[in-house]
C-alpha cells in the first residue's frame, strides 16, 4: 500500500502568521489584513473597522475599511468612528464611546467606539477604530487584544513607509548616478568638437605656414563636422530641458508619416550614401495629427541611431495602418542591446555601456523621442536580441 500522507491540519496560529507574511508584502498586504481582521474578530466582536494612514501632509486618510456582521447593512447610513481617531492620537493612548441610549432607540443608533494610535517607536502613523452596534462595551481585555492588533498594524505600517523611503532614496541615488554621469559625459562631448574645432582652426591660422587648397578643405569640412555635432548636443540639451518643464511646443495638424519618411531617407542619402534604407509602405495609410517638426526629429534620431551602432546593416522601415493607429517600424541587423539595457535605453542620460565605447552621443536621443512620441499619445518600444539587431516600433492614435 501506497504510504498515508499526514494531513496538517491549519490552526488559528498558522491562519495568523500566513495572514501576517501577506501583511508585509507590498502587493499582497490588504489581503492579508482582511484574513487578519477576520481572524481578530474571532476574539474581538466588531462591525465596522478602519484603518488610517497619515499622508505626506500630516492628515490622516482611510486606507482599510470593513463592515461585518451588523455593521454591513448600515455601512453607507453610519459614521466610521471619525470623531474619535483624532483624539486617540492627541492623548496617545486607546478611546472609548458610549453610545447616549433612548427607550425604542435602533441598535444601530447606538455605536460603541474604541480607537488606538498606529505607531511605532515615538512616531504616529495612523489610527484604527473599531465600532460595535448595540453594545457591549469594550471590557479591558478587550482593549489589550485591539492594542495587540494595533502594534502589529503599527509595524506593518512602519514597514510600508521604511520600504516606501527606501525606494525613493534608492530612486534619487540612480537620478544622482545618472547626472554625475551626464556631467562627466557632457563635458566630454563638449571638450570633443571644441577641440577639433579649435585644433584645426588655429592650424589653418598659423601665418608660418601657407595650405594649399586641398588641405584647407578638409580642415573645413572636420570643422563643419564636429560644428554640426556641437549643434546636435546642444540642441538635445535644450530639447531635454524643454520637455521636463513641459515647455516644448507641439504644433499639431494632419500629417501624412510617409511623406516625411521619404524627407528623412534623402536626407540620409544625401549624408550618409553607404547606408542602404528600405522603405515598405502598407496601403491605405491613415492621417496623424502631429508637430510634422518634431515626428521628423524622431525619425531621424532612429535612422542616425541605426547608422551610428549598426553600420553595416541596412534598415528596414516599414509604415502601416490598424483600425485605430498607424505603425511605423525601424528594424536593423546590427548588434543588438543587452537585455539588462532595454528597460533603461528610454531614461534621460542613460547610454549602454557597451554602445557607448563604439559611438558618441549625450544619452538624450531615445529620451526626447519617447516624449515627443508621448506628447502625441502615442507610444515608442524596443526589442532586441543580441547579434541579431533591433527593432523600434512607433504607435501613433490615427484620425478617424
Amino acid at each position: 500500500m501506497p504510504p498515508q500522507t499526514e494531513q496538517i491540519e491549519e490552526t488559528p496560529n498558522i491562519y495568523l502568521l500566513r495572514s501576517l507574511g501577506k501583511l508585509n508584502k507590498p502587493d499582497d498586504w490588504k489581503t492579508g489584513l482582511d484574513d487578519f481582521a477576520h481572524q481578530i474578530r474571532m476574539g474581538l466582536i466588531y462591525d465596522h473597522l478602519v484603518v488610517y494612514k497619515k499622508n505626506g501632509g500630516g492628515n490622516l486618510e482611510p486606507i482599510y475599511a470593513r463592515a461585518v456582521g451588523r455593521g454591513r447593512s448600515s455601512e453607507a447610513d453610519t459614521a466610521w468612528g471619525d470623531s474619535i481617531v483624532m483624539q486617540a492620537i492627541q492623548e496617545n493612548h486607546p478611546i472609548t464611546t458610549l453610545p447616549k441610549k433612548t427607550p425604542g432607540s435602533n441598535r444601530l443608533d447606538c455605536p460603541y467606539g474604541l480607537a488606538m494610535p498606529l505607531s511605532i517607536a515615538e512616531e504616529t502613523l495612523g489610527a484604527i477604530v473599531m465600532i460595535r452596534f448595540g453594545g457591549p462595551d469594550y471590557s479591558p481585555m478587550d482593549i489589550e487584544q485591539a492594542q495587540g492588533f494595533a502594534a502589529v498594524l503599527g509595524l506593518i505600517l512602519g514597514n510600508i513607509n521604511l520600504r516606501r523611503k527606501v525606494e525613493e532614496l534608492s530612486e534619487k541615488c540612480k537620478v544622482a548616478t545618472l547626472q554625475d554621469n551626464f556631467i562627466s559625459m557632457i563635458t566630454h562631448e563638449l571638450r570633443s568638437p571644441l577641440g577639433f574645432i579649435k585644433g584645426y582652426t588655429t592650424t589653418l591660422l598659423r601665418p608660418d605656414t601657407n595650405w594649399n587648397a586641398e588641405t584647407r578643405q578638409e580642415f573645413l569640412k572636420i570643422i563643419d563636422a564636429e560644428t554640426d555635432q556641437l549643434q546636435d548636443l546642444i540642441d538635445n540639451l535644450l530639447d531635454s530641458a524643454r520637455l521636463q518643464s513641459n515647455m516644448l511646443e507641439m504644433h499639431m495638424q494632419p500629417v501624412m508619416v510617409e511623406g516625411l519618411l521619404n524627407n528623412i531617407i534623402a536626407r540620409t542619402s544625401l549624408h550618409h550614401p553607404e547606408m542602404v534604407t528600405h522603405l515598405e509602405v502598407i496601403q491605405p495609410l491613415k492621417t496623424v495629427r502631429a508637430d510634422p517638426r518634431r515626428l521628423e526629429q524622431v525619425f531621424e534620431n532612429l535612422v542616425t541611431n541605426s547608422f551610428k551602432y549598426a553600420p553595416d546593416s541596412p534598415l528596414w522601415i516599414s509604415i502601416r495602418s490598424d483600425e485605430q493607429n498607424l505603425i511605423i517600424q525601424f528594424r536593423d541587423e546590427g548588434p543588438g542591446i543587452p537585455p539588462e539595457s532595454l528597460d533603461k535605453i528610454f531614461w534621460r542620460f542613460y547610454r549602454d555601456p557597451q554602445s557607448a565605447k563604439e559611438a558618441r552621443g549625450s544619452g538624450l536621443g531615445l529620451y526626447i523621442c519617447q516624449q515627443i512620441i508621448a506628447a502625441h499619445k502615442g507610444k515608442i518600444s524596443v526589442e532586441s536580441t543580441v547579434g541579431k539587431g533591433s527593432v523600434f516600433t512607433i504607435t501613433l492614435p490615427a484620425l478617424t
